[in-house]
C-alpha cells in the first residue's frame, strides 16, 4: 500500500516545486526509552508547532512557537522547516553538593531549522529539543544572520496545550508579593497567569511540571492561560519597550516539562540541572561546605528586636558573641547577623539608598566579631539587604565582597525587599541616584543580569550566595555552585505574622512545586512553635524536624532563639546531626499537597535519614526500608508525633521518641498528626 504522507525530503521537494500552498514538513524524535514522542511541524498558516505523546497518548496538542518583536514584523508565520539533526547522549556527572551526588544525563536531541519567507525577511531560527525518559526541554537558538543583528522581544509565543484534563497547583505571576504566595489548587483550566514551576496531575495519574532552565540574560517566563488548557509564555516586564533585548547569536533559556507516572518521579528528576552548563567554579569545594547555621533573625521577624539601631537593636557585638558561643558549643558552622550595617534606620523598604555594605553600626564591631568567630571555628554569615535598590548595591558590590573576603566571611545572604516592579536599577544617565533610576521586576531581564553579576563577583572572592526575594531557581547552581540557596516562596517568617499564616498543607505543597526548581532557605527549626505575640504555627514539634528532610538546602538554619533551642535538647540533638549534603535522596511516600516522606543518605557517612511533613489530615503510613544496605542492621532513632498531637491546639508540642533496630525489607507503621511530621536517623551497626 503506498504511503499517503510524504517523507520529510519529499515534503521539502513538493514545497519548493509546486505552486500550490506548501506541504508542511515534519521532524520527530523519541525519548531514549521510546515512550515520549515529539513531533515538530508547520501548519497550513505556516506557523511553527510542536506536540508530544506519552505512552501512546496525546499529552501536548500542537502548540505554537515564535516571538513578537517591538520593531519588526512578528516571528509567528511564514515558517518552513529546512532541515533537522539528531544525536544521543548518555553520561553521568558529579555534583559538588546536592540532593544526590551523581546525576545521569541521558537524552536524545533534535535540532530543527526554520526559515521565514520573504515577507518576513527570511529570518532564521533553530529550536533545540532534548528528550529524556522523564521529560523534555527545548530552547530557541538565534544564529548570526543578515536579516537582523539585535532582537527586541516584546513577548515570547511558546505554547503548552495540555490535552488531558487534570488538576494544577500554582501561584499567580506578576503580583506585588512576587513568589511569596499560598499555592492555589484548581482544575488546569482554572489557572490564570502563573509563575513556574506549575505542577499538574492529570486524571490518568500522570504528573507534569512546566518550568525553565538556564535563565541567563533574559526575562523569566510566566504562563498565561489562553483558552481551555492551552498556555502561552509571557515574559516578565521591563522598563524598556522590549521585555528582552539580545544581540545575535544567542540562546533563550530552556522551556521544560517534567513528565512522571507518580509524585516520586516528578520529585526525583534532574531535568533542569542537566540542561545547565557544567560548573564554572571548579574549586568550590575548597571554600564552601554544606552547613547548618543559627542567627540573629527570628527576633526581628517576631518583633522582639529591630534591624534599626536603638534600644532593641538585634545586631550588637555582645549578642553576636553569645550566638557564636552557642554555635561553637553545638556544632553549627555559621551565625547569620542581620541589621549589622548602616542604612536600616527609617523607611528602607523599596528605597535602600542609605544602605552601606562596608560600614557597621556603632554597636557592632565587625572586625572583632569575625576574629572572635574564627577563634571558635565559626564563620559569620554576611547579610546584604538592598531594599530592592540594585543601583546602590552594584556601586558598592565589589568593595563589599572584598571586605567580607578579607574578614573570612564565605557566605552572604542577599535581600531585595520591594514590591514586584519596585526594583530600582541604574538609569541611563551618568550619575545614578534617586532621580536617575529605572524600575524593574524581580524576575525581569535586568534583575536576572544583576543576580548573575552578584554570584560571579562573589565567586571571585570565594563567597557563596543565598538570595532572598530572588529570581526563581532554574538549575544555575550547576554552573554557579556558589549560588547555594534562595528563598522564592513563603518561608517560615510568615508563621510569625499570623496564626496559621502558612497553613498545614503549605510545606507538603512546596515539595512538589517550588522545590522542583531548586534548594530553598526555608529557615526551619522554630521549636517553640510560636510567632509574634504567641501566635501558633501550623506545625507540630515533629514537623519542625521533618522539614530538614522535606525542604532541601545545603545551608539549613535552626531559626529559633537559642534559648528556645536549648529548651529542647533531644530535638536540638537531631538538628545537630542531620546533614545538609546527600549521596542519595528518594521520595518514599507522598502525594502532591498532602504529605511527603523522604529517605536521604548522608554523603559523608553510611547513615540514612527518613522524614517529612503532613497536611491537615491525620494519616498512617507503612514505610518500607527497602533502600537500606541488606548487609547491615541499623539503629533507628525516631522522632514522631505524640498521641493526640495536632497543629490546632497546644497538643502541637506533643512528641514521641522511639529506638528500634531495623534492616532492609522491614516496615514501619508511622502515624502523622494533622499538621504533623516525623524524622528518623538510621545509623548502621558496627
Amino acid at each position: 500500500m503506498p504511503r499517503l504522507i510524504p517523507t520529510f525530503a519529499a515534503a521539502l521537494t513538493l514545497a519548493t516545486t509546486a505552486h500550490a500552498q506548501p506541504v508542511p514538513a515534519t521532524a520527530s524524535a523519541t525519548s531514549p526509552d521510546g515512550q515520549i514522542v515529539l513531533t515538530v511541524s508547520t501548519d497550513n498558516d505556516q506557523r511553527a508547532k510542536w506536540s508530544l505523546t506519552n505512552k501512546g497518548k496525546l499529552l501536548v496538542a500542537p502548540s505554537g512557537l515564535g516571538f513578537i518583536l517591538t520593531d519588526s514584523v512578528n516571528m509567528t508565520r511564514g515558517w518552513t522547516i529546512t532541515g533537522s539533526e539528531t544525536r544521543d547522549q548518555d553520561d553521568t556527572w558529579e555534583q559538588p553538593w546536592g540532593e544526590r551526588r551523581f546525576v545521569r544525563d541521558h537524552y536524545r536531541e533534535l535540532i530543527v531549522h526554520f526559515k521565514q519567507d520573504k515577507d518576513h525577511h527570511e529570518r532564521l531560527m533553530n529550536v533545540r529539543f532534548r528528550l529524556f525518559d522523564n521529560g523534555i526541554g527545548f530552547r530557541y537558538e538565534m544564529p548570526a544572520q543578515a536579516a537582523f543583528k539585535t532582537m527586541h522581544i516584546a513577548d515570547e509565543l511558546t505554547e503548552f496545550s495540555i490535552a488531558p484534563k487534570g488538576t494544577a497547583w500554582w501561584i499567580t505571576g506578576g503580583e506585588w508579593n512576587r513568589y511569596e504566595q499560598v499555592y492555589q489548587k484548581t482544575p488546569i483550566d482554572g489557572v490564570a497567569t502563573a509563575h513556574t514551576p506549575i505542577t499538574m496531575r492529570l486524571d490518568d495519574g500522570t504528573h507534569l511540571a512546566i518550568h525553565e532552565a538556564a535563565l541567563v540574560d533574559y526575562s523569566a517566563m510566566w504562563l498565561k492561560r489562553e483558552d481551555g488548557q492551552t498556555f502561552r509564555s509571557t515574559l516578565s516586564p521591563s522598563s524598556h519597550e522590549a521585555r528582552v533585548t539580545r544581540d545575535l547569536p544567542f540562546n533563550t533559556p530552556w522551556r521544560t516539562m517534567r513528565i512522571a507516572p507518580d509524585a516520586a518521579g516528578l520529585v526525583e528528576n534532574d531535568l533542569e540541572l542537566n540542561l545547565n552548563e557544567p560548573s564554572k567554579i571548579p574549586d568550590i569545594q575548597a571554600w564552601f561546605k554544606p552547613q547548618k547555621y543559627i542567627g540573629i533573625w527570628w527576633g526581628m521577624i517576631r518583633g522582639d528586636w529591630t534591624w534599626a539601631t536603638g534600644p532593641k537593636h538585634g545586631a550588637t557585638t555582645a549578642r553576636t558573641k553569645q550566638y557564636i558561643d552557642f554555635a561553637a558549643k553545638n556544632g553549627f558552622s555559621g551565625v547569620l547577623v542581620e541589621g549589622w550595617d548602616k542604612g536600616w534606620d527609617g523607611n528602607w523598604f523599596g528605597t535602600g539608598w542609605d544602605f552601606s555594605y562596608t560600614q557597621p553600626t556603632p554597636d557592632f564591631d565587625l572586625k572583632a566579631i569575625t576574629a572572635y568567630a574564627a577563634q571558635k571555628h565559626v564563620q559569620l554569615i554576611g547579610h546584604h539587604e538592598t531594599g530592592g535598590n540594585i543601583a546602590n548595591y552594584e556601586a558598592q558590590l565589589d568593595d563589599a565582597m572584598k571586605l567580607y573576603s578579607g574578614l573570612g566571611v564565605h557566605m552572604v545572604k542577599t535581600g531585595y525587599v520591594a514590591d514586584a516592579g519596585g526594583v530600582q536599577a541604574p538609569g541611563d544617565g551618568p550619575n545614578p541616584g534617586p532621580d536617575n533610576v529605572r524600575m524593574e521586576y524581580h524576575d525581569g531581564q535586568r534583575q536576572v543580569e544583576h543576580h548573575l553579576k552578584v554570584v560571579e563577583t562573589a565567586a571571585k572572592y570565594h563567597i557563596a550566595i543565598d538570595a532572598h526575594e530572588p529570581v526563581k531557581d532554574t538549575g544555575l547552581r550547576r554552573t554557579y555552585p556558589n549560588w547555594v540557596s534562595r528563598e522564592g516562596a513563603r518561608g517560615m517568617e510568615y508563621n510569625a505574622w499570623g496564626a496559621f499564616a502558612n497553613g498545614p498543607s503549605h510545606e507538603p505543597t512546596l515539595v512538589y512545586t517550588r522545590m522542583l526548581s531548586g534548594p530553598m532557605d526555608f529557615t526551619p527549626g522554630i521549636l517553640s512553635l510560636e510567632g509574634h505575640d504567641h501566635v501558633p504555627l501550623a506545625s507540630t514539634l515533629a514537623k519542625q524536624l521533618g522539614l530538614y528532610l522535606a525542604i532541601y538546602s545545603p545551608i539549613q538554619m535552626a531559626s529559633d532563639f537559642i534559648e528556645n533551642l536549648e529548651k529542647h535538647p533531644r530535638e536540638l540533638a537531631f538538628i545537630r546531626q542531620v546533614p545538609a549534603d546527600w549521596a542519595e535522596s528518594h521520595l518514599i511516600a507522598g502525594e502532591v499537597g498532602d504529605y511527603a516522606i523522604f529517605a536521604r543518605k548522608d554523603r559523608n557517612s553510611a547513615d540514612w535519614y527518613v522524614g517529612g511533613v503532613n497536611d491537615a489530615t491525620a494519616r498512617t503510613l507503612d514505610l518500607s526500608f527497602d533502600f537500606l544496605d541488606a548487609r547491615k542492621s541499623y539503629t533507628a532513632t525516631i522522632y514522631k508525633d505524640g498521641e493526640g498531637a495536632t497543629y490546632l491546639t497546644d497538643a502541637r508540642h506533643k512528641i514521641a521518641y522511639e529506638t528500634r533496630v531495623v534492616k532492609k525489607g522491614d516496615k514501619l507503621s508511622l502515624w502523622l498528626a494533622p499538621g504533623g511530621g516525623a524524622a528518623i536517623r538510621l545509623a548502621p551497626g558496627k
